[in-house]
């Protein structure tokens, strides 16, 4: 059994070797995704741009799509699945066991994403990410999500298994870390997500196969949403546990209140998914009554979680800072962090973009009637890239500057281009988020090829302000694409030329 481990010289961790080949390639497999879908992105943002609209109608859908679904839920669930194996073993001195499960379960989400790409791209699921019936794809892209989502779920379940082998033998001392339980809550949430995507996926399936006769698209909405938005909860949560990951490694920070970290943690569980159902607050199918509780109550205790969380990273940086003789003033601490140090940057900046850009606007859109007035607008969008992309992918792009080292032993490639990274891409979707939500409060709308609509019959006029929040929306979003493609070359060089590490 000892031969399984190394231990790491600089860190002094155990690395179970069997959980480290998984977490390389689950690692691997998230940034190639990433990859396919920040060129989506930029063929879309080049569409959606007035001045350029480099697309046609039907390719701008496809890799619309594409896009949605590769940005999403692949790279995000690729990367996940690899902090679950590092949180249940590395960070707990733990074996990973029946890693030939966690090959199977790689492989599923492979052939899964493959097939959805496949089907999308020849124009033969052209339905957008929400798939709403009674748009209908072909029977291979609902396969592709089903495989992709029993993979998820397999690795999942292995997660479970290795806390358990853990407790039992006792790898660790007392309660689990921190970032193994936010990991945890963020596996919880997966768990219910995914068997909800295959309680409606599967019947999908059978629809698309002409075995079912038809399905009713009401719904087919509401079990949707407790897959599409439950699953970016699953994002919330590992997000917030690299948040202080991140904040260990890079000052030392140590939880001021581990009890109520905990808590907040165990809030996104019990109230986040049913806050998801903002998505419907503009369908018949609902009560009012229904529609109220949810957005006026239920919702606002996933919320209370992510206000937790957003005090006390803070404050266990501004401890741990003023303890290493950053006290002069109120701001010194914040001054004096490691601002040149890239997981920092990216975490800091993940952290105050989430909390302004994509929480505040969630908590207003999921307002009852703001909603009947933006839902359907650019807003919505613009929301929810403050949420996934400038909060969770940034986050995610930080503790990669640890893993690399880490998990693969290269030294990164470019430490300046490591540093520009995440001002780049933070930045700009900080520009283009804010742009995005500003051009839908003039009306923009969600998903459409054409905002000039200059080949309808009855042309729509917007207010021109309309068209400079839409240019600086293209600004932001072609900064953000630099800032990716930044970390995209920077770790693939550092994986595969970057100077080994002994």
């Amino acid at each position: 059994m000892a031969e399984q481990f190394r231990t790491c010289p600089t860190t002094g961790l155990k690395v179970h070797l069997p959980a480290e080949a998984l977490i390389k390639v689950n690692a691997v497999a998230a940034v190639v995704c990433l990859l396919v879908g920040g060129i989506a992105a930029l063929l879309v943002l080049l569409t959606r741009w007035p001045a350029v609209h480099l697309l046609n109608e039907e390719w701008f859908y496809r890799f619309l799509t594409a896009h949605a679904l590769d940005m999403l839920i692949a790279w995000i669930i690729f990367f996940e699945v690899a902090a679950l194996y590092f949180g249940s073993t590395v960070l707990l001195n733990n074996r990973l066991p029946a890693p030939k499960v966690g090959w199977v379960a790689f492989i599923l989400m492979v052939l899964g994403g493959a097939l959805i790409n496949w089907q999308v791209l020849v124009g033969q699921a052209t339905v957008a990410f929400t798939s709403y019936v009674p748009l209908k794809a072909s029977p291979l892209y609902y396969l592709g999500i089903i495989l992709f989502a029993v993979g998820a779920l397999t690795a999942v379940f292995l997660f479970f298994a290795a806390l358990v082998v853990a407790k039992k033998e006792k790898t660790y001392e007392g309660s689990l870390p921190i970032v193994t339980f936010g990991l945890m809550c963020a596996a919880t949430i997966a768990t219910f997500t995914l068997l909800h995507g295959a309680a409606f996926y599967i019947p999908t399936f059978l629809w698309s196969a002409g075995i079912l006769p038809n399905l009713d698209p009401m719904m087919y909405r509401l079990a949707f949403w407790a897959l599409g938005h439950a699953s970016q909860q699953i994002n919330v949560c590992a997000m917030v546990a690299v948040w202080y990951l991140i904040a260990t490694l890079t000052t030392g920070a140590k939880p001021l209140n581990e009890k109520l970290c905990r808590t907040a943690f165990l809030l996104y569980v019990l109230f986040i998914n049913v806050a998801s159902e903002h998505h419907l607050l503009t369908d018949p199918a609902l009560s009012i009554w229904h529609k109220i509780a949810n957005t006026g109550y239920v919702m606002h205790m996933a919320v209370l979680a992510s206000m937790i969380h957003a005090f006390a990273i803070p404050a266990m940086i501004e401890v741990a800072q003023r303890k290493k003789g950053f006290s002069k003033g109120w701001f010194e601490w914040l001054k004096k962090a490691p601002w040149g140090n890239p997981a920092f940057a990216s975490m800091f900046i993940s952290l105050i973009g989430f909390g302004f850009v994509g929480g505040i606007t969630g908590v207003t859109f999921g307002n009852m009637q703001i909603s009947m007035i933006r839902h359907n607008t650019w807003s919505i969008t613009g929301h929810f890239h403050g949420t996934v992309v400038l909060g969770t992918t940034l986050a995610f792009m930080g503790i990669t500057y640890y893993i690399v080292p880490l998990i693969f032993r290269r030294q990164i490639f470019s430490e300046t281009m490591a540093k520009l990274s995440p001002y780049f891409f933070g930045g700009g979707v900080f520009l283009f988020a804010n742009a995005m939500m500003f051009a839908g409060g003039y009306g923009i709308p969600r998903r459409h090829w054409d905002v000039t609509f200059a080949g309808a019959q009855f042309p729509f006029q917007f207010d021109p302000t309309a068209f400079f929040f839409i240019a600086l929306t293209g600004l932001g979003g072609l900064l953000a694409i630099i800032g990716g493609a930044l970390y995209v070359l920077n770790t693939t060089a550092s994986v595969f030329i970057g100077k080994k590490i002994q």
